[in-house]
């Protein structure tokens, strides 16, 4: 008895480990790209915050469209993993031509791309783990929270790269955190069960009717949304207020400390406070957050206070959201509903606000575009309050 204790411990160990080796890849070259990738195109390429703004919003239009077509394609597939590990190889092939691109246009195809596979990859991915996880879905914050320690990791070093070797390098930092992400789908462990690959598409219909489920994406959507002018310009954001890149690094490797530790001890959360009530708090810090960001970005400590926020804006919310679609989706729905829950909130809100605060950020001034921001968030709030539930 206690052997096969022993036995079962250990490959619960290997599981969790292996899985969260996919998580620090994948989160690793988003650790370049959320904020180093609009300086490349800035200060490389030349192209104008609009022309910036336009690109962020397709890379962000493939998260609607990919991970449905995605999930659909694996529906007819008879494995889960080997999808994904095609996502990643396609991810990582499409992104290479970025190196013989030319124009405005042609770097927009290739975004396309290599957007659409990525995008892909992770919806399955966190289908995927949630079933290995079963009834201890609780714990999924103690797997991805490996994705956030990649990401300071990066955001920390790669400055000094780029101060050395020039913002070049940026280049060459995603195409080998692409090749490194793709070698670790080919660790991550099988969990094929019959029932995970039929989706019911009346049931389907069936959730979504539910006010609860609709407006949650729909308050998905606009909490993404409010962070468009922060992904795509708080790097430039910080450039024009006189910090340095090394410091912009350590900003963005703040946010993403807090985020750690919230997802740390998110299970406990969820325990005392409920996933729905810790959901809307995140969408009212987002509000907060903007606010402090457009008003008083030139002081120091309110600028540290605005970052550590990102434990809520996204830790709390991302691990909140994902325990709710995990609640609202039965096990045949998981991967519909995670492909749902991206293409609506990072997909089609993160277009919507790329799209606009590029436009914003140049018409109505960089503060103005976070006040909007701020707006959006808080109308969502409120609503979220009145509709999201625990169970749909």
């Amino acid at each position: 008895m206690k052997n096969s204790l022993s036995r079962a411990t250990s490959q619960h160990r290997s599981r969790y480990a292996r899985l969260s080796l996919f998580y620090f890849c994948y989160f690793a070259v988003i650790g370049v790209f959320i904020p180093y990738w609009t300086v490349y195109l800035h200060d490389v390429k030349g192209f104008s915050a609009a022309e910036i703004g336009e690109l962020m919003a397709v890379y962000m239009l493939t998260k609607v469209a990919a991970p449905l077509v995605w999930d659909w394609a694996t529906d007819f597939s008879d494995s889960r993993i080997r999808m994904i590990r095609l996502a990643c190889l396609l991810t990582t092939v499409c992104f290479a031509f970025t190196y013989v691109e030319t124009s405005y246009w042609s770097m927009m195809l290739i975004i396309i791309g290599y957007g659409s596979f990525w995008n892909a990859a992770l919806p399955q991915m966190e289908a995927l783990t949630l079933n290995h996880l079963g009834d201890r879905a609780n714990r999924y914050s103690q797997i991805r929270l490996w994705g956030s320690i990649s990401f300071i990791l990066v955001v920390v070093l790669l400055p000094f790269v780029i101060e050395a070797s020039g913002v070049e390098r940026i280049l060459d930092a995603m195409l080998i955190l692409f090749v490194l992400m793709t070698i670790s789908s080919l660790f991550v462990p099988n969990d094929e069960t019959p029932d995970t690959k039929v989706v019911d598409t009346s049931r389907l219909m069936d959730v979504l009717r539910k006010p609860a489920v609709w407006v949650f994406l729909l308050a998905c959507m606009a909490q993404i949304s409010s962070h468009g002018a922060y992904y795509a310009f708080f790097s430039i954001y910080l450039d024009t207020h006189g910090y340095s890149r090394v410091f912009t690094g350590w900003m963005w490797a703040l946010g993403v400390a807090g985020e750690v530790l919230i997802f740390i001890v998110m299970y406990r959360l969820i325990q005392a406070f409920g996933a729905a009530r810790l959901f809307v708090l995140s969408l009212m810090l987002a509000a907060m957050r903007w606010i402090m960001l457009g008003a008083a970005v030139d002081y120091l400590l309110i600028l540290i206070i605005s970052q550590i926020l990102h434990a809520a804006t996204f830790g709390l919310f991302h691990a909140s959201a994902i325990h709710l679609v995990h609640q609202y989706f039965p096990r045949k729905l998981q991967g519909r509903g995670q492909a749902l829950y991206a293409g609506l909130s990072s997909g089609l809100g993160g277009a919507i606000g790329g799209l606009l605060a590029g436009y914003g950020w140049d018409s109505v001034g960089n503060e103005m575009t976070f006040y909007i921001s701020a707006a959006v968030v808080a109308i969502a709030a409120g609503i979220a309050w009145v509709f999201v539930r625990e169970s749909a």
